[in-house]
């Protein structure tokens, strides 16, 4: 990509905060830019009590444009982006331009229940599934499983690897590279 790829990684109350810190982190540090929106305008509450202060409102973005939408998982969290009306039409639009989405731990329900794994092989946190009907997609157990424009992993042990195939997928091999290595994996 020529010009700096935007992705938005929408922060909902009861996220995993280990996933969604090492994207953001891991992201930013390939000089991506990132802009992270709370659902709402309070302060987000992590499934851990770590609370995080976005840099926008889900609102203030809904008509940007991304090259990339990635959900954090945790409970509630990922339950909290599925009951988001807003979250829906956003994934909606970005597969309808073949743009890339992702989501991990337990956030790829958003993706099953949105209708676009559909046919798709995926991955997720073990049993974060088990309530809702994936007769549609072809399940993995893959630490992190790409297929076309979707990504998906499986919880906070894989969120390093996780992000650092978002970079491959938006700069390349070489930009993961220049990522991971000072990482000491």
């Amino acid at each position: 990509m020529a010009n700096t790829p935007r992705v938005l990684v929408p922060l909902a109350q009861g996220c995993e905060e280990l996933e969604a810190v090492t994207i953001i982190d891991l992201l930013r540090r390939a000089n991506i830019e990132v802009i992270t929106a709370s659902l709402t305008d309070e302060p987000v509450h992590c499934a851990r009590q770590t609370v995080i202060i976005a840099d926008t409102t889900l609102d203030k973005v809904m008509e940007q444009s991304f090259d990339l939408i990635v959900l954090p998982g945790g409970l509630p969290g990922a339950d909290n982006l599925n009951a988001d009306p807003r979250i829906h039409e956003l994934i909606t639009r970005h597969n309808d331009e073949n743009k890339a989405i992702a989501a991990i731990c337990a956030a790829p329900k958003v993706l099953v229940n949105n209708g676009v794994l559909d046919g798709k092989q995926l991955t997720a946190y073990p049993n974060s599934l088990s309530q809702i009907d994936t007769s549609k997609v072809k399940l993995g157990a893959a630490a992190v499983e790409v297929d076309g424009n979707i990504i998906t992993s499986r919880g906070p042990g894989t969120a390093m690897d996780f992000s650092l195939t978002l970079i491959e997928k938006l700069l390349g091999k070489e930009a993961r590279q220049q990522v991971e290595e000072p990482l000491v994996r």
